[in-house]
C-alpha cells in the first residue's frame, strides 16, 4: 500500500501515534528506528483540548485523535503526499522533529479538525474511536473512502451518540443515538472502540455495557449486553477472531463471545488494574498493568494468562498496540519527573524491550499503529 507497505509485504514504514494530552499535541514515532519524528497540535486550545485517543487508517497514512476537552476531532497525515499545501508555497510546511510544535493551523500535514457537539464536560468528551477500511481500488491501488466512528455525550441526558464521518473531510455522515445511557459510570461517553472482521463496530461505556454496531444494516442497528458485576470494562480491543477483549480497571481482564454472548473472566488476572489492551495475530493478548506496573501477556485462543513482563522503567502504562511487524508498544503515561514513553517489545522475546522517553504526559489508549484494524481486516 502506497506509504506503508507494498504488495502487502515488507514493511515500509510504520508509526506510533502517542496523544500529548497535557501539551494539546500528538507524537509521531517511527516503530522501525524507535524515534520521534514529529509533533502536531491536535486544535488550537494546548492543554485544554486534552488528546486521548488515536486510531490509523488501515494503510497507515492518516490518525484521527479526539480531544476530550474540546470535543475536537482532528485527523493528520503521516505522509507528506497525503499532505496539503494550503498557503500555495509549493512546498509542504510541516513539522520536522520532535521539538518543531507549529501554531495551530499552519501544519500542512493536519487534514481536517471537527468539533462535536458534546455535552461541555471532559468526560462527555470524545473518546471511542476506530476506522473502517473503505473499498479498495484496484487501479490505484489503495484504499479509498474510509470511515472514522467516534462516540462522545450529547447534551441530551441519558444519551450517546456514535457518529460516523467521512474520514478523508472530516463531514458527519450519520450519527447513531444510544438511548439509556444508564447502566456504569454515565459521566463518561463511550470509553473504546474496535472494528471487527465483520466490519461491524464494537464499543463499551466506563465501567458499563457492552455494545456492537451492526453496519451492513441501513439503518445501522444497535446490540448490547450487560456484563456481570465483577467485570469492569476500561480498555477494549477486538481480536482477529471477532472477540472484543477488556481491561478490568477493578477486575478481571475478559472478553465476550458473540456467539454464545457469554462473558468470560481469565483467571488469575482477578487483581490487577488494567488499562488499555490490544491483540496480535499469533493469539495473544497484551493488557497494560498499573498494579504491578508491567504488561500481561494472555493466550485469546484458551483465555488463560501466559506470563506478566515487568517494565523498568516503569509509572502508569495505559496504552497498548501492536504495530505491522507484530512487536507489541506499551505507552507509560508517566514516569516519575521525567515524562513519559512508550516500550517496544518483540512477542518472540519479551525480554527484548526498548524503551523510548518522550515528553508530556501521555493518557492514550486505541488503535494507535492501525495493526488491530489490519488484524481484522487483512488477515495473514
Amino acid at each position: 500500500m502506497p506509504g506503508e507497505t507494498e504488495g502487502m509485504g515488507d514493511i515500509e514504514k510504520s508509526f506510533l501515534w502517542v496523544a500529548n494530552t497535557d501539551q494539546g499535541s500528538i507524537s509521531k514515532v517511527d516503530t522501525q528506528g524507535v524515534v520521534e519524528l514529529a509533533r502536531y497540535r491536535s486544535g488550537p486550545s494546548g492543554g485544554t483540548e486534552s488528546p486521548s485517543r488515536t486510531a490509523v487508517s488501515v494503510d497507515g497514512r492518516f490518525v484521527v485523535v479526539n480531544n476530550r476537552g474540546t470535543g475536537r476531532v482532528t485527523m493528520i497525515a503521516a505522509n507528506v503526499d497525503d499532505c496539503k499545501d494550503k498557503n500555495g508555497n509549493g512546498m509542504i510546511d510541516t513539522s520536522q522533529t520532535q521539538d518543531d510544535l507549529r501554531a495551530w493551523d499552519s501544519d500542512e500535514c493536519v487534514i481536517w479538525s471537527s468539533v462535536l457537539p458534546f455535552k461541555g464536560d471532559i468526560g462527555a468528551g470524545p473518546r471511542g474511536v476506530t476506522w473502517t477500511p473503505g473499498t479498495w481500488d484496484m487501479n490505484l491501488c489503495q484504499f479509498v473512502d474510509p470511515k472514522v466512528w467516534v462516540g462522545y455525550l450529547p447534551v441530551q441526558a441519558a444519551t450517546a451518540h456514535m457518529v460516523r464521518f467521512d474520514g478523508m473531510t472530516g463531514v458527519v455522515e450519520e450519527t447513531v443515538t444510544i438511548p439509556n445511557w444508564l447502566v456504569g459510570d454515565t459521566s463518561w461517553g463511550p470509553y473504546g472502540a474496535a472494528l471487527d472482521k465483520n466490519l461491524d463496530v464494537w464499543f463499551s461505556g466506563l465501567r458499563g455495557e457492552l455494545f456492537r454496531l451492526n453496519t451492513a444494516q441501513n439503518p445501522v442497528t444497535v446490540d448490547r449486553w450487560t456484563p456481570p458485576f465483577n467485570l469492569q470494562f476500561y480498555g477494549m480491543t477486538v481480536d482477529p477472531d471477532g472477540d472484543p477483549w477488556f481491561g478490568g480497571n477493578c477486575g478481571p481482564v475478559s472478553t465476550f463471545d458473540p456467539d454464545t454472548q457469554q462473558f468470560i473472566a481469565v483467571p488469575g488476572t482477578e487483581n490487577g488494574c488494567y488499562r488499555g489492551l490490544a491483540a496480535d495475530k499469533d493469539g495473544h493478548v497484551w493488557v497494560a498493568d498499573n498494579g504491578t506496573c508491567g504488561v500481561v501477556q494472555i493466550d485469546h485462543v484458551t483465555n488463560t494468562m501466559i506470563q506478566f513482563h515487568t517494565l523498568n522503567p516503569c509509572g502508569t502504562p495505559v496504552g497498548v498496540s501492536v504495530d505491522d511487524e507484530g512487536f507489541v508498544w506499551v505507552v507509560d503515561e508517566w514516569v516519575g519527573g521525567n515524562g513519559g514513553g512508550a516500550w517496544k517489545i518483540d512477542p518472540l522475546n519479551p525480554n527484548m524491550k526498548q524503551f523510548l522517553a518522550i515528553a508530556n504526559d501521555h493518557y492514550t489508549y486505541s488503535d494507535m499503529t492501525g495493526g488491530q484494524l489490519k488484524s481484522v481486516v487483512l488477515p495473514q
